[in-house]
């Protein structure tokens, strides 16, 4: 048994008790001796030592040993000496039932991260002694196992449910159901949380035992405990997605439970309990048994909708004047410009503005958390989409009340209301919009920023009906204030004017009042699609700052967005001043590219580069092809750019990568004859960045290669290898649908993940119709709330076409392959003859008695649009 030398001891104390210190220059001599005592192997000894033993000294600095010996088996774990690793894992499983709640979370930690280094496999008696642990009397003992079990769970759930450990979850998923009905709530609740971790990868043990576990949440439905509550509400979010079969019996009783829940006392799992209502949205069965709950749930989802007092708070929304206050660089974002994320047709049609910029956003980036306000708001906005029209009977009589209430912050959670139903409630909103635009305007005064900023936002969701009404009459009285709020007294107020310009109204030919000077460090709307004469006033004094700017000058920033929003609108318009355009961002990307391979030769001669230059030129060039189209070939034709493409493709900056993605995608579109011959280098750099933790990246890495698809066809086939396997991981991942409303800038649901499996399938069926199984399901929930258009229709002709090659990959899941059929309302003559095919098929191929049952299943809705699209 080790023992530690007294002196030794009393230096890590020290070096310890020295780490707390707030003092740069301590801190600095901490690190410097951590190196030196990380060259003596025992060290560690000696803070497992302090963590588990020295019972003597705070918990605070036991706590810090623990997570300094954590940093370290993160770092070199493989090369401790045998007997250390040895003495570290045994101290840890001795003494997981410390007093001390901190110290055990701790040793919890340095289990699991022990065992995320491969290690599971290399201590089998880690699991079983845990295991073994949870049946101890002793409060402490139990409690500090299931904690580590727990993070185990989180960590490696993939490899409990592998052959590789010989299944441990046959053992532990029983185990843990009966700890859910233990005295203590801190047990129950971890008990929960271990098996909701196996729930959306559908692990066999715990599909084994489904009812087992559904009976037993059902039981603690009403626990006292709000993390018990906020774990069984998780829980039955998951089962919605998975398992949903096995909820239908008790679905009514499923909605009363969740409607309470969302009122919950207790925030968080109010919030769990919301996510609910958007996975159910997402759901074929949505509409059929929500119905009769609406007068329930929409009153609660409105009142869920207002600020709490703590986002006052956070917003400063007490703060009505700050426009002396100078500004932070966080406030003068475009001088940070933010990457280039490609943004689906649908999506500028279910209300994006097309440049990913996240202009449609609600106005909430201080409370950038997923909270209950936002969950509230996209619920609804999911909601209306589904339910249209029939949503306002019940929304109408409380909007009155809100809208004109006396208190503020009911008055600005109304018009959030307003803004939420914009696009799923537009046909029947209209009938009421020459009453509540100019009411809206008027609330661009309101004497709250808070107020004035939602304002913004929601006029901004109605700008395709402003713009269609006669000018006079809306237009003009709403441009002359958004004006006036880019000069407002609050900042926020001015950065909402601004997006609200940006995002809808200027992209409108029609005659706009003068636009006052906006102050210092206020982003300026730029993105304008103007009739000739604009071009005229607009392009003289652009070009002349553009001359007068150096390369190196970070006030090129604004002007290339400026610029790139521009080349978009105008299109050929833009011809004149296209070269030196082109030539100047080719040369930026170029000094940057060389500027970077300079510095990490040399280091310590270069300084780094600023990215932003390279990644702002990516930009303007995606803006060209986009709005020059075939006309930027002979541009491409006379420059390097496809080389510089295949390096910033590769830089270590994903910020890079992704406006890099943008690019290729925007050129081969534009002049594919230029893209083709680097393909066979480009693919395998496509294939490596479809990692859903970089999501921007991902995604138009996954975009540009659906691009590809439709401008290859059937010479795709060597490649699809390279990425079919992570488009099929990436479609399967569990993920929230999360709307408009959501701060993250993420694109919609029917990703552009979606449509590429959709055009990859299509170029090459016999590839990647035998995975039709494992991708079927979620592609049709996906893209069943999608608009038609042509991205959806290449698409929908893949999965047709696989079926064709793969019948039987389809056969389970039909009903969602009917009801994404069902989500057309205008397919091409051609596509609705493949449906018609297929679904017919089904039907001749099971027999009309098994149909009949079959078809028993389908909501109402569903059943009566195939039988009159489709005649089945």
């Amino acid at each position: 048994d080790w023992q530690p030398d007294e002196q030794g001891l009393q230096q890590v104390l020290q070096l310890l008790k020295d780490s707390q210190s707030p003092n740069t220059a301590t801190q600095r001599v901490v690190q410097d001796k951590l190196k030196q005592l990380n060259q003596f192997p025992d060290f560690n000894n000696y803070l497992i030592f302090v963590l588990t033993r020295l019972k003597s000294e705070d918990e605070p600095t036991r706590s810090l040993s623990g997570l300094i010996l954590k940093n370290n088996v993160k770092a070199h774990f493989q090369s401790f000496p045998p007997p250390v690793a040895e003495f570290i894992k045994q101290e840890c499983l001795n003494h997981l039932g410390d007093a001390s709640s901190l110290i055990r979370a701790t040793i919890g930690i340095l289990i699991t991260t022990i065992a995320s280094k491969g290690e599971l496999q290399m201590w089998p008696e880690l699991l079983p002694q845990l295991c073994n642990l949870l049946n101890s009397e002793d409060y402490n003992t139990c409690e500090g196992a299931f904690g580590a079990l727990q993070k185990i769970c989180e960590d490696s759930s993939e490899l409990l449910d592998s052959d590789a450990l010989n299944r441990p979850l046959n053992v532990m998923i029983p185990k843990f159901l009966q700890f859910f009905k233990h005295c203590s709530p801190k047990i129950r609740s971890h008990a929960i949380a271990c098996v909701n971790q196996f729930i959306m990868d559908r692990a066999q043990a715990l599909m084994e035992n489904i009812d087992t576990f559904i009976e037993h949440l059902f039981a603690l439905a009403v626990d006292e405990d709000p993390e018990v509550r906020k774990n069984v509400c998780r829980a039955l979010v998951m089962l919605l997605e998975v398992r949903i079969d096995r909820l239908i019996p008790h679905m009514y009783s499923i909605i009363q439970y969740m409607l309470q829940r969302t009122q919950d006392s207790d925030e968080n799992v109010a919030l769990e309990a919301c996510e609910f209502w958007l996975t159910l949205a997402e759901q074929p069965i949505c509409k059929d048994v929500l119905t009769a709950h609406l007068v329930q749930l929409i009153p609660i989802l409105v009142h869920g909708m207002r600020y709490s007092e703590i986002d006052i708070i956070l917003l400063k929304g007490d703060v009505e004047e700050d426009e002396a206050v100078p500004d932070s660089d966080q406030d003068i974002k475009p001088r940070f410009h933010k990457s280039r994320t490609v943004t689906l047709a649908h999506e500028e049609q279910r209300g994006g503005d097309g440049d990913g910029d996240g202009d449609d956003e609600d106005d909430d980036d201080a409370l950038s958390d997923w909270n209950l306000r936002k969950c509230s708001a996209a619920a609804l906005d999911v909601l209306a989409n589904v339910f249209r029209e029939e949503l306002l009977p019940h929304l109408l009589p409380l909007l009155k009340e809100l809208l004109f209430h006396l208190e503020w912050v009911v008055k600005e959670s109304g018009i959030l209301v307003l803004g939420a139903i914009a696009e799923g409630c537009m046909q029947g909103m209209v009938p009421y919009l020459p009453e509540l635009i100019p009411h809206l305007i008027r609330c661009l005064a309101d004497r709250k920023a808070l107020v004035r900023s939602i304002a913004c936002w929601t006029l901004s969701r109605y700008a395709h009906w402003v713009v269609a009404q006669p000018p006079e009459l809306y237009l003009k009285p709403l441009m002359t204030e958004l004006l006036q709020r880019i000069l407002d007294s609050n900042k926020r107020v001015q950065e909402a004017a601004c997006r609200a310009l940006r995002a809808r109204l200027l992209r409108v030919p029609n005659p706009l009042p003068a636009v006052p000077k906006p102050p210092r460090g206020v982003p300026t709307p730029c993105d304008t699609p103007c009739s000739q004469e604009y071009i005229q006033k607009l392009m003289p004094p652009l070009i002349q700052k553009w001359n007068e700017l150096k390369d190196e000058d970070k006030d090129l920033f604004p002007l290339l967005e400026c610029l790139s929003s521009v080349a978009t609108a105008l299109q050929s318009g833009f011809l004149p001043y296209c070269e030196p355009v082109y030539q100047r961002c080719v040369t930026l990307v170029q000094k940057t590219l060389a500027q970077a391979m300079m510095y990490n030769q040399h280091p310590e001669q270069y300084e780094a580069p600023d990215k932003d230059f390279m990644i702002v030129a990516l930009d303007l060039l995606s803006g060209l092809a986009e709005g020059l189209g075939g006309h930027v070939e002979q541009l491409v034709a006379r420059s390097n750019i496809m080389t510089l493409l295949f390096q910033c493709m590769q830089d270590t900056m994903p910020e890079v990568r992704q406006s890099s993605f943008a690019l290729l995608g925007d050129l081969t579109k534009a002049c594919f004859v230029h893209v083709k011959p680097c393909i066979a280098e480009f693919m395998p750099i496509l294939g490596t960045n479809l990692n859903p933790e970089f999501i921007s990246v991902c995604n138009n890495a996954t975009w540009a290669i659906g691009e590809i698809c439709m401008q290859m066809g059937a010479e795709m086939q060597p490649y699809v290898p390279m990425v079919l396997n992570n488009l099929v991981e990436i479609i399967n991942r569990p993920n929230t649908p999360k709307t408009l409303l959501e701060n993250t800038g993420e694109p919609l649901r029917g990703s552009p993940n979606t449509i590429t499996i959709g055009r990859l399938g299509f170029v090459c069926p016999q590839e990647v119709a035998p995975m039709l199984q494992q991708f079927i399901r979620p592609w049709c929930t996906s893209l069943r709330n999608i608009r038609d258009n042509e991205e959806k229709d290449s698409a929908f002709r893949g999965i047709c076409v696989m079926i064709g090659v793969n019948p039987g990959g389809v056969v389970q899941d039909f009903i969602f392959f009917c009801d994404a059929v069902a989500s057309w309302v205008s397919p091409k003559d051609d596509l609705r003859d493949m449906f018609y095919k297929i679904l017919h098929g089904f039907k001749a191929q099971v027999g009309e008695e098994n149909w009949q049952q079959f078809s028993e299943q389908f909501p109402p809705l569903l059943k009566d649009r195939l039988a009159a699209f489709y005649g089945v």
